[in-house]
């Protein structure tokens, strides 16, 4: 069935924190030993008035120091609640093209994989840029075309065919075209790929995730992901997953 990002990332987020977190936890069998929110920590402009967009649960701020003022936002009230664990963060449900800031009260705003739940991604850049300051920096992450793609291999295994996040058919938000269109609203843009793959040993933490996509599997369908797995893992000693995520940082500039 057709739906829009927003739709779909509502059913997914906005009652749960459970669907974030299987997704999170079969990422955690990444081969760089330096993990994502490591990674993204060093990249990230983390001094003034530090605003993140789409927070979700708030790992990054688990394990990334800060020393500048925290602002946290979220569509979802599930989220939030999370939000509020956040140490000194000032947490605000809203909506990311309608952000409750006036111009220029931000030095950094961050928006970690979130760009392409919306409907308008371009109106949430343009918003960026009007709350940050001249000189300010945003920081987007997004994925490629081909990230996760044998995940979405299994999808068809079990008759979703569109299983992993592929929100970017809807509104072509990727590592391939995201540059440009942050380009359209800020200076200096620069983009770094994430090197990483992940290797599963074990097909449960795969049959979480896709649980977490579509809800609980039928006997049929979990029986099929299973052999789909496993005959990967017997042959290769581990289900392998391809990951394409980038990192695009930019500049507010005087225009």
């Amino acid at each position: 069935m057709t739906t829009t990002p927003s739709a779909r990332a509502a059913s997914q987020y906005a009652t749960t924190t459970g669907n974030l977190t299987a997704r999170m936890a079969l990422h955690s069998y990444g081969t760089n030993p330096q993990g994502w929110f490591a990674w993204l920590g060093e990249r990230l402009p983390l001094t003034g008035d530090v605003l993140e967009v789409g927070a979700g649960t708030g790992e990054l701020w688990r394990q990334v120091g800060r020393r500048g003022r925290l602002s946290l936002t979220d569509f979802s009230p599930a989220m939030c609640a999370r939000l509020r664990e956040v140490a000194g963060a000032r947490v605000l449900r809203c909506d990311a093209t309608y952000l409750p800031f006036r111009a220029g009260a931000v030095d950094a705003v961050i928006a970690n994989s979130m760009l392409y739940h919306l409907d308008d991604p371009d109106a949430a850049l343009r918003e960026f840029a009007r709350v940050l300051r001249p000189g300010g920096r945003v920081a987007v992450a997004v994925n490629g075309r081909d990230h996760l793609v044998e995940l979405n291999e299994l999808g068809r295994v079990i008759g979703c065919p569109d299983l992993t996040v592929r929100f970017y058919d809807r509104n072509d938000v990727t590592a391939e075209t995201t540059p440009a269109r942050v380009a359209a609203h800020f200076d200096d843009v620069t983009v770094e790929r994430y090197p990483d793959e992940l290797v599963v040993p074990a097909a449960e933490p795969i049959l979480a995730y896709i649980a977490s996509m579509i809800g609980p599997l039928t006997a049929a369908q979990e029986a099929a992901a299973r052999a789909a797995i496993q005959a990967r893992i017997d042959a290769e000693g581990a289900f392998r997953v391809r990951k394409h995520t980038v990192l695009i940082s930019a500049a507010r500039g005087s225009r």
